[in-house]
């Protein structure tokens, strides 16, 4: 991504709390009359769209081993909700003119290689990595979301809503550990292991796109400053280390 110099300043000043009356009082037809934002928002309903599509294949997968058939139905119908999130962006994309695999594509290599860096080896780390990773990313949308327009905001908050995942997970991984307090540490490992590669690997997504990264350290919508942007990764790993107390897990 490209700084300003001195020499190539615009005119007026960029102001992210004007940016941010400006975009958010806005609908999609008026904020999209800027095309790097409406760029920002392919990039970013891509990426949600692929990864709640991950989310439905590894809820799917995490289903072959649940030990109980209520546990397998509980996970498929989970799987059910995070597809039909998907179809919403997918459509969403077509409405405003974007091809849905072509948005989606450049979020696939980081997305996927996230998942095979920290395939699960049981059931228990399966719960914990849907619980800690799919919340990680829910909170870096919702902090976007807020400076998004209308229409957009109300997309994204809206398949950002919990499928019940996180109950499910608290209840499984809490009885586990009742029944084998050894079990909390090889789990309180794992979940610190998946903080850090879930962070590494949406600072990279961010890095590598400029429309996003535009966005969230000034210049479209609400323009985070770089200090923001630390900020915000402060309140994600706040929220995530509330997650771990709820686990009944050390952060």
């Amino acid at each position: 991504m490209r700084f300003m110099t001195s020499s190539d300043k615009p005119d007026h000043v960029f102001d992210p709390s004007a940016a941010r009356t400006q975009i958010a009082a806005q609908d999609w037809a008026t904020a999209a009359a800027d095309p790097q934002y409406r760029a920002a928002v392919v990039d970013l309903l891509g990426a949600l769209a692929y990864g709640e599509l991950a989310a439905f294949e590894r809820l799917a997968e995490d289903a072959k081993l649940a030990p109980t058939l209520a546990d397998k139905a509980e996970l498929a119908k989970m799987a059910s909700a995070e597809f039909h999130h998907f179809e919403r962006l997918r459509d969403r994309l077509t409405e405003i003119g974007a091809e849905p695999t072509e948005a989606m594509d450049p979020f696939v290599a980081a997305l996927d290689g996230f998942h095979k860096q920290t395939a699960p080896s049981d059931w228990l780390e399966g719960l914990v990595k849907a619980y800690v990773g799919d919340s990680i990313a829910s909170d870096f949308y919702r902090e976007v979301a807020v400076r998004l327009d209308s229409d957009t905001r109300e997309l994204v908050l809206a398949v950002l809503d919990d499928t019940g995942h996180a109950g499910f997970a608290v209840e499984k991984v809490r009885a586990a550990i009742d029944a084998d307090p050894r079990v909390g540490g090889r789990l309180a490992l794992w979940a610190r292991r998946l903080m850090g590669e879930a962070l590494s690997q949406s600072q990279r997504v961010v890095a590598d796109r400029d429309a996003l990264s535009t966005m969230l350290v000034g210049g479209v919508a609400d323009g985070f400053d770089l200090a923001e942007v630390g900020r915000m990764f402060s309140r994600i790993t706040e929220a995530h280390t509330k997650r771990m107390s709820a686990l009944g897990l050390a952060a």
